[in-house]
């Protein structure tokens, strides 16, 4: 469908300049009111600074108990009712402040009840149930009365002052230089993981070890031409001024399926499917399969409806960029940047199943070739402002991508301060990325301390929360010496996990209580010690 956006009433940013829509109409408002003649004093750029961050109106006590990205999103529910709009709002996303969206949880959400941020599909993690939560919350918004002025949420767009420089947001990406791939991954493993590099001397975009970055990946062209053929259409049908094939490839999501695609078949066909495509576009789940379908298998599931071509496509979804965490340290390697991607291949039904951004690093994209990115700074993911500061980094998996920035930064930087670091994965043989590196740096006496897990090596799973148990002691003699944690991965086990483990070494070794201990790690996130980059 289109998105709407709010239409502002007197036009001060041009259309021209670097803003999204939803972005240039707040700030058209927003600038209308401040030159209003009111009587009012002109409010200065600190004072507009200050009116942003200005909790609203709304008697909220600022507590989000459910910001917890290992939660589910019905218990986040549980936790903000009574809570406002705006508020139940946040509970709804993803609880992981990628920053994907284009803001963190509690700006998005502010920027939704609003009315400044129309776009209700941008929380990537999210996913369906985001976006479904979030358009029954939004249905609320329209049916409330008129807020009094009092209480009027003031948006937290996402306007900073780096929104208008090239390659820093979402909306204003640049062309950065592919330039190699390589495999990380030896012979035996089951994993795919490679070792992606850009230059960015071209697009003069730089950044800093804990920043993400956002990659726009097109669409697999065999895909692509197999959902044209089930529309039964040409692949030169024009569609908003281009061909529908290059529609399909660059401008659309083709999974998941949308409730709006499933609302478009019950518009074109009847009885028992349009039942069922109501059924589907309403979040149930008649046959059983709703989790499975993408775009395609949408198709074939209704091969009956053979809906035009310009109407399929405003019924997906935008295409949405991809957040990877860096690799590397532009204080080590000026102008270059890496990744580390995980490829995602599987099978549901005999079909193969193409993961978007990683098989089009992996696969689709060659030397030489440019394609759309941005960076995406982090939201309290940064090394210690002091260097001498010692930290303890898990990572398992491509959960060593920061880490590895990190390492490199210090050594760029000559920072005395004590590594640590904590990395596992399934085979030591097969799966031990950037190994020389790592041995190298430990030689060097960079890296402090290298702790290793290797689930499948031996006949139980092993851990890196185990691992940390192992060394407990030594880990705590590090926290009291004022070392600060981080960790990376998985958001819904490995996370939860290490951060029980943590909890556990600080009661048996910091002599605490199980409450006592679990102050203390909440005492460590409020103070920047404990830092997390999960997804």
């Amino acid at each position: 469908m289109n998105q709407i956006t709010p239409t502002a009433k007197l036009e001060i940013i041009p259309p021209t300049a670097p803003f999204s829509e939803a972005q240039r109409s707040w700030l058209n408002g927003f600038f209308a009111g401040l030159l209003t003649d009111n009587g009012a004093t002109p409010l200065s750029p600190e004072q507009g600074v200050g009116l942003l961050a200005a909790p609203a109106g709304d008697g909220d006590d600022g507590e989000a108990p459910w910001h917890d990205q290992t939660m589910p999103i019905a218990q986040r529910m549980k936790l903000a009712e009574g809570r406002p709009l705006r508020r139940r709002m946040m509970a709804a996303m993803a609880q992981q402040d990628c920053g994907q969206c284009g803001y963190n949880c509690h700006d998005y959400s502010d920027a939704i009840a609003s009315k400044s941020e129309a776009r209700l599909n941008l929380c990537v993690p999210g996913g369906k149930e985001t976006a479904r939560m979030l358009k029954s919350l939004h249905e609320e918004l329209d049916k409330s009365p008129a807020a009094a002025p009092s209480s009027v949420v003031t948006p937290a767009v996402a306007v900073t002052t780096t929104i208008s420089e090239p390659g820093r947001s979402r909306d204003n990406p640049v062309a950065a230089t592919f330039v190699s791939r390589r495999l990380l991954n030896k012979k035996g493993s089951e994993k795919e993981t490679w070792h992606i590099e850009f230059d960015l001397s071209g697009c003069g975009l730089d950044y800093v070890v804990g920043d993400s970055f956002g990659v726009f990946a097109k669409n697999d062209l065999g895909l692509v031409d197999q959902i044209i053929a089930l529309l039964g259409a040409s692949h030169t049908t024009e569609v908003r001024g281009k061909t529908l094939r290059e529609v399909l490839i660059s401008d659309v999501s083709l999974s998941p399926a949308p409730d709006s695609l499933f609302e478009l078949f019950s518009y074109l066909t009847g009885g028992k499917e349009r039942e069922k495509a109501r059924a589907f576009a309403q979040g149930e789940d008649p046959d059983g399969d709703a989790a499975t379908l993408d775009v395609m298998a949408a198709l074939q599931k209704f091969p009956k409806v053979r809906p035009h071509p310009e109407s399929f496509v405003e019924a997906l979804e935008p295409l949405q960029p991809r957040l990877y965490s860096i690799s590397s340290s532009h204080n080590a390697t000026p102008g270059k940047l890496s990744l580390t991607v995980d490829c995602v291949r599987y099978v549901i039904g005999k079909r193969k199943r193409l993961g978007l951004a990683s098989t089009f690093l992996a696969e689709r994209i060659n030397p030489g070739d440019e394609l759309k990115v941005y960076v995406q700074k982090a939201h309290g993911f940064a090394l210690p402002d002091d260097p001498k500061s010692p930290i303890i980094m898990i990572g398992p998996g491509t959960g060593i991508a920061p880490f590895r920035a990190f390492l490199l930064d210090r050594k760029a930087t000559g920072a005395p301060g004590k590594n640590w670091l904590f990395f596992g994965h399934q085979r030591s043989d097969c799966d031990f990325f950037y190994q020389d590196e790592l041995s190298a740096l430990k030689t060097s006496g960079l890296l402090t301390r290298l702790s290793l897990a290797w689930s499948r090596d031996g006949a139980k799973k092993f851990y890196v929360q185990d691992r940390m148990r192992e060394v407990g002691r030594e880990l705590w003699t590090w926290l009291a010496e004022g070392a600060h944690v981080y960790i990376c991965g998985d958001a819904k086990r490995m996370a939860k996990d290490v951060e029980r483990a943590l909890v556990d070494i600080v009661a048996q070794f910091g002599a605490r209580t199980t409450d006592e201990a679990v102050s203390f790690v909440g005492e460590l996130k409020k103070t920047g010690r404990f830092q997390q980059d999960v997804y």
